[in-house]
């Protein structure tokens, strides 16, 4: 059975990547306008644009992976495991990407930075016991 956390944190991590790249698609498109204090920095630049969209197959594996996951955990399906594990990791990469990409530049915008932080670090508690021998028997 999954976790309730590993269910919400999958959950919340992968909609809100599929409403982020939604929103930039449209901004992309000129179909909306984000406020250019949302952004970050050189958002507008053409080479941080295609920094920015070559994340896009990563992010979009990893939510797709971590929603198929809870989907098969609510259905019983043992597959879960391995998809919240290939999920998890992909997260950690998209976030480590990112974060050292920032830390190279020495922009360390607290919320792009931390955000990104953040996908580093969350997946750490559930990585291990999901490799324990008494999850993976469940």
């Amino acid at each position: 059975m999954m976790p309730r956390s590993l269910v919400v944190a999958l959950s919340v991590t992968d909609i809100a990547f599929l409403t982020y790249w939604s929103v930039a698609a449209l901004a992309q498109l000129g179909v909306v306008e984000v406020p250019p204090e949302w952004m970050y920095a050189d958002y507008d630049q053409p080479r941080v644009v295609a920094w920015n969209w070559s994340f896009f197959p990563l992010d979009i594996a990893f939510s797709i992976f971590g929603l198929r996951s809870v989907a098969a955990a609510r259905a019983g399906d043992a597959r879960w495991r391995p998809y919240a594990l290939v999920s998890l990791v992909l997260t950690m990469t998209a976030g480590g990407m990112a974060v050292t990409y920032w830390a190279l530049l020495g922009e360390i915008d607290p919320f792009w930075f931390l955000s990104n932080l953040a996908l580093v670090i969350w997946p750490l508690f559930f990585i291990g016991p999901l490799l324990s021998p008494s999850i993976a028997e469940n």
